[in-house]
């Protein structure tokens, strides 16, 4: 199956993989943060990647970089609560490495497409 639109962006497949991630980690949260944390992460995570497919769908390239830097926010956002995931032992070491190394690549992505995009406008 041909990818097309915002599905052939390297961008939404990391944010999209970050997103799977962010729903494996989540399922180890105790009881306790059913209903605080783990929607608070999952909402977030989810917004990472909304925004990049909203954003795609707009007229005007101006647009979409405000929707980009929406996404920015959200990954600030999961940045917080996946710290705290780990300093709560909720979260091993390595998981939280592995989370963060995406989270990263997920962040370099987007301010390089957003570097690319304002030089077009």
């Amino acid at each position: 199956m041909e990818q097309k639109g915002y599905h052939k962006l390297i961008v939404y497949q990391k944010s999209l993989d970050l997103l799977l991630l962010t729903y494996k980690l989540t399922k180890k949260l105790p009881k306790e943060e059913l209903y605080i944390l783990l929607p608070q992460i999952r909402r977030a995570a989810i917004s990472i990647v909304a925004n990049i497919v909203e954003g795609y769908s707009k007229s005007s390239t101006k647009e979409f970089i405000r929707f980009l830097d929406i996404s920015r926010g959200s990954l600030t956002e999961i940045e917080l609560y996946f710290e705290l995931c780990l300093k709560l032992g909720y979260f091993t070491n390595q998981e939280f490495d592995d989370a963060q190394n995406l989270l990263i690549e997920v962040k370099k992505l987007i301010y390089s497409f957003q570097k690319s995009l304002r030089a077009r406008v």
